[in-house]
């Protein structure tokens, strides 16, 4: 059975002054206007996720006391854990997070003066399976080295946890093994969307991209959308996400056309059902959440819809039942309706 977030608690998180959702599914949407927590929420989620599967890892003998705060700090790229705390409150911030396996969850908390430790962690029993990643906006290909040496070399802020763990993802090879049906498929596919693939050339150690014809060209002169699919098919082909991975997708509609997006949803969406593969997405797109009502209608029960608003409860709702409202939308009304008074 592949590893789910059952429930997440929120308080004084950043801009997120409360949340709560014990509704997730297969698929999870977050949408809202700007500054209303979307990345934050994602990032809270992952920064827990992965210090639960660094947790008791081979021969790691960290506490969980030890390798939450690393990861937050370097994940939200704070001077001091409190500074992640919501400045207008006057309680700590705290977290709580329930998964489906009993020995996988974790809550904890600290206040504004807190600087380099968590107080009070109630760590989970085991250390978590597989590995789950986080896809952010900007892709990570053509910076490859330069993120490497800001945190390995450096040591400095500037690219945050979620570019540095996929960095290292990426530099995984493909396995030449049986890998799940389903990523096989799903790599065929996300190969046919970029008409080529995207390979790592260890000797010189850059990326390049060689389409159907074999022809090769460095990865900054590929496109933007090539570069971001090839992401996904590197973490599907070298095993490195599993079905115990949680996957986190930051606006995923960056630098991608709408025919890809689409087509790399259906991608989504089959891995996802297929294995029981978890996905968080967060959009300002139109076409993202279409294409994600079209799927909830064909897999009912499937996408979870959190639409997140200033000064409001979020709104959360099966997506197979109707989309919230929402103002990207109401952006899309007001657009018609403007065009009707144009055209009258």
């Amino acid at each position: 059975m592949a590893f789910r977030i059952q429930a997440l608690e929120l308080e004084n998180f950043g801009n997120i002054s409360s949340f709560q959702c014990s509704d997730f599914s297969n698929i999870n949407l977050i949408i809202g206007e700007n500054a209303t927590g979307k990345t934050f929420l994602l990032k809270a989620m992952y920064s827990a996720i992965r210090s639960m599967e660094e947790y008791k890892r081979g021969d790691d003998v960290r506490s969980m006391s030890e390798i939450l705060p690393e990861k937050l700090r370097w994940t939200f790229q704070v001077d001091k854990l409190g500074d992640i705390v919501n400045r207008s409150a006057s309680e700590s911030l705290r977290f709580k997070i329930e998964t489906d396996h009993e020995q996988n969850c974790m809550e904890y908390q600290f206040s504004q003066s807190a600087n380099t430790k968590v107080g009070n962690v109630t760590a989970p029993k085991a250390q978590k399976e597989g590995n789950s990643v986080f896809i952010p906006a900007k892709e990570v290909l053509s910076l490859f080295s330069v993120i490497l040496k800001s945190r390995e070399v450096d040591k400095s802020f500037g690219f945050d946890d979620t570019y540095y763990d996929l960095v290292k993802a990426l530099q995984i090879a493909p396995t030449k093994g049986k890998n799940f049906t389903a990523f096989s498929k799903a790599r065929k596919e996300l190969s046919t969307v970029i008409n080529g693939k995207v390979d790592y050339d260890n000797h010189s150690g850059k990326w390049f991209y060689k389409n159907e014809s074999g022809q090769k060209f460095s990865i900054g002169a590929t496109a933007e959308g090539v570069k971001k699919i090839s992401i996904m098919d590197r973490l599907l082909g070298n095993a490195y996400v599993n079905k115990d991975s949680v996957l986190f997708i930051d606006e995923l509609e960056s630098a991608l056309h709408p025919d890809a997006i689409c087509d790399f949803l259906d991608m989504i969406s089959y891995i996802s059902h297929e294995m029981g593969i978890q996905v968080f997405i967060s959009t300002h797109s139109y076409f993202v959440i279409k294409k994600l009502f079209l799927i909830a209608l064909k897999h009912p029960g499937e996408v979870t819809c959190i639409s997140l608003a200033k000064g409001k409860e979020p709104q959360i709702c099966n997506l197979s039942d109707g989309m919230p409202e929402n103002s990207i939308i109401q952006a899309s009304i007001d657009l018609y309706k403007q065009e009707i008074t144009e055209v009258l």
